[in-house]
């Protein structure tokens, strides 16, 4: 698709821009050692990668800055990896050294020691937070305006809590309420437990059950319960610290954005679907919050069997390789700590 030269030059565009954070020109691009081509070879070849879509031209510069589709093309095809530093690696070994035995204790840690080590945010999904899946869900009145609602999981947790029976909703719609979901929903991950709810079973329900939007509004609140407890973060600040969410506006929706557990959970989906690294660029991203951010995710598991997932979020000038590195470094040792004290 690109030239040798092509490839070259954008590659050499996207290391500057991630370093610099300014736009790039050719003549700047014509002084590495490693280049070899003038300045006006350069600037035709950028305007061609600009009109492929590989790169971008702000209106107040006349230097360039990669594209989605040009950060896309350097992660898949041009990204070289460097050695990490001697200090993180040995970060890492001494932090697993300390064999801490609470398992949510070394979730935080991970978290906090990830943003320490990017100056980006870390977010991890402690063990069980993708791979749960509903098992029973049961609605127990307990007089004629409230009940406890119960969630059962094929990891054996129970969820439950109390909530308030919508007025003039009989108990008979309710149990077929119940049955639809039992029905429908059985062997869902949780994760996805409300976006189908919504979307493939509210019409359905409409069709079976009075009153059902707002049965599903009262169980909003027991889906809600306990996911933030399930999620850590580490540096959710270290937008400020980027040149590009200088404007405020762009960066309140992102920490609005981190500080909704459930939402939150949204921005992983479908990222403990396979195995190894995974790169969300931009608009790849699934939440409008984050179209001017990456998210690179690994997942951490045990003989094959899904425990969490750990995310960087960063702006789309972020530092590929190392991330890539950190994770794949941080996720194997991970595993091994995990398999230690599962066995």
């Amino acid at each position: 698709m690109l030239t040798e030269r092509q490839r070259h030059i954008l590659s050499a565009i996207v290391d500057d821009y991630i370093r610099s954070a300014e736009p790039v020109g050719s003549r700047s691009i014509s002084k590495r050692g490693n280049v070899g081509f003038s300045p006006a070879t350069i600037r035709n070849e950028m305007s061609d990668l600009e009109e492929m879509g590989f790169l971008e031209q702000p209106h107040t510069s006349a230097g360039r800055i990669p594209s989605h589709k040009g950060y896309r093309y350097y992660v898949d095809h041009l990204m070289h990896y460097n050695q990490l530093p001697v200090q993180d690696v040995d970060m890492l070994k001494q932090f697993f050294a300390e064999k801490m035995q609470e398992m949510e204790r070394t979730i935080q840690h991970v978290a906090q020691i990830l943003s320490q080590l990017t100056n980006y945010t870390s977010i991890v999904m402690g063990p069980e937070m993708l791979g749960t899946t509903m098992k029973h869900l049961q609605i127990v009145p307990l007089n004629e305006r409230t009940a406890v609602a119960i969630i059962v999981t094929n990891t054996g947790q129970v969820e439950n809590k109390t909530v308030t029976i919508p007025e003039g909703v009989p108990m008979s719609e309710i149990e077929k309420f119940v049955n639809v979901l039992n029905a429908r929903l059985k062997n869902v991950p949780l994760l996805h437990f409300k976006s189908k709810l919504y979307t493939e079973i509210a019409s359905e329900l409409s069709s079976y059950v009075s009153g059902y939007e707002e049965l599903l509004l009262m169980l909003d609140h027991v889906m809600d319960r306990g996911e933030e407890e399930r999620i850590f973060l580490g540096g959710t600040t270290n937008m400020l610290t980027q040149p590009e969410f200088k404007d405020v506006d762009k960066v309140k929706s992102i920490l609005d954005l981190l500080a909704e557990g459930p939402k939150l959970v949204q921005l992983f989906d479908g990222t403990g679907e396979t195995d190894g690294i995974q790169v969300r660029i931009g608009s790849e991203n699934k939440l409008e919050a984050v179209n001017d951010c990456s998210l690179i995710t690994a997942s951490y598991s045990m003989d094959g069997q899904l425990l969490g997932t750990i995310g960087i979020l960063g702006p789309t000038r972020m530092d590929y390789g190392k991330v890539i590195k950190l994770l794949d470094h941080l996720t194997k040792d991970l595993n091994q700590l995990m398999g230690r004290w599962y066995k």
